[in-house]
């Protein structure tokens, strides 16, 4: 059966995502909860693994009932702010941290996504596990917080996402819930960082394009896809406005 397999959202931007079993379609198309959050500098740019690869030496847990963000910290030094209130508190720790002024601010309209005018991100199991297998002592679940997807699609194969994007490309509904593909994700560096030590693999970018070339299905549109280094999709909901409810389980249909 091909089902919506997870939901993740993101609450602080650049920081670990949780699983959750409902999500609500903001009008704005992004999902509710997903990168409420950011801490930005003076020039409003987000403290994210892009930015620098310290960021991965925090763990990081978030419950979204008391709105708790805890960080520790790699000398297992464990701090607690309850947001949004506790803002403040936060971007004087972050700023303590990383030696900037950083504040914390809240989106819950679109939230501090990189495509403001694009909806939730997608990807397969499947996609996953093959990635996974292209490298070396390699886990799901590393592959899994490396892209860093919403919306989790099971009982399909590879790259299934892929048959998407591009002209004429159908649509897919997620328990009735219709998503339209925008566009591949192009991916930076952050898939190549371990998620947890921030350690690169020096040859990872090389072995992926090879290896997305390779594989890439036959049902994709290649005129879609500008380069390899790319994997998952952007998609848009169509009835965001009407702020439709998606749950894990919900079966997943193709539709024209």
């Amino acid at each position: 059966m091909t089902r919506l397999e997870r939901l993740r959202i993101y609450p602080v931007k650049g920081l670990d995502g949780i699983d959750v079993d409902t999500a609500t379609v903001r009008a704005g198309g992004t999902l509710d909860g997903d990168r409420e959050f950011a801490v930005l500098d003076a020039d409003g740019d987000p403290l994210n693994g892009k930015r620098t690869a310290a960021v991965h030496d925090l763990q990081t847990a978030f419950d979204p009932e008391s709105g708790t963000l805890t960080v520790e910290t790699p000398s297992g030094e464990t701090t607690r702010f309850v947001l949004p209130d506790g803002r403040d508190r936060a971007a004087a720790w972050f700023s303590d941290v990383f030696e900037a002024e950083f504040t914390l601010e809240r989106n819950d309209k679109q939230g501090f996504v990189d495509r403001p005018d694009m909806g939730p991100s997608v990807v397969s199991t499947a996609t996953l596990e093959t990635v996974a297998s292209w490298f070396e002592e390699m886990t799901v679940e590393s592959v899994r917080r490396r892209l860093r997807a919403n919306v989790e699609v099971s009982g399909v194969p590879a790259f299934w996402e892929d048959r998407f994007v591009g002209d004429d490309a159908p649509g897919f509904e997620v328990g009735g819930v219709r998503f339209e593909g925008i566009t591949p994700c192009g991916r930076c560096v952050v898939p190549s960082r371990d998620p947890d030590t921030g350690e690169a693999l020096p040859e990872f970018r090389e072995r992926f394009v090879e290896q997305r070339r390779e594989t890439f299905p036959a049902f994709a549109d290649p005129e879609a896809f500008d380069h390899h280094f790319a994997v998952m999709i952007l998609a848009r909901v169509p009835a965001a406005s009407d702020r439709p409810t998606l749950r894990v389980g919900d079966a997943v249909t193709v539709r024209e």
